[in-house]
């Protein structure tokens, strides 16, 4: 291997201009984020929020209210379903503790607490 045409040139030295100050690392410096960009990085975060009221607290809070106009709406005779599963018709209520009588076979009746009503399948006719 012939390296005769080879000519190396050294570097030359870095003059004062351009030479990095001394105790300097060579990489560049950062500058703190200005206000405009600290609100371009909360706007995802601002855009999930949104996302996630109209997806998921909006129909939450609204079926909860639905649950509560029922439960308010409820009177003596209803057909309903309680969280557990029992069927019954509604006999008696107990304002005191909040709780209603179910009558779920002829002659049998048990008291459940008024928020386990889920669903009513019938209006009673009284």
């Amino acid at each position: 291997m012939n390296l005769s045409g080879l000519h190396l040139n050294a570097a030359a030295p870095a003059s004062p201009a351009t030479a990095p100050a001394a105790g300097a690392t060579g990489a560049p410096m950062r500058q703190a984020p200005s206000g405009g960009a600290m609100l371009t990085s909360l706007i995802p975060f601002a855009l999930i929020f949104v996302v996630f009221y109209f997806l998921l607290i909006a129909p939450q809070r609204k079926q909860q209210k639905e649950l509560e106009r029922m439960l308010a709406a409820l009177k003596k005779g209803d057909r309903v379903v309680t969280s557990g599963g029992l069927h019954g018709t509604i006999v008696e209520f107990k304002e005191a503790d909040r709780t209603v009588v179910l009558e779920i076979a002829q002659g049998v009746r048990v008291t459940v607490s008024r928020s386990a009503v889920t669903t009513v399948k019938q209006v009673g006719a009284q």
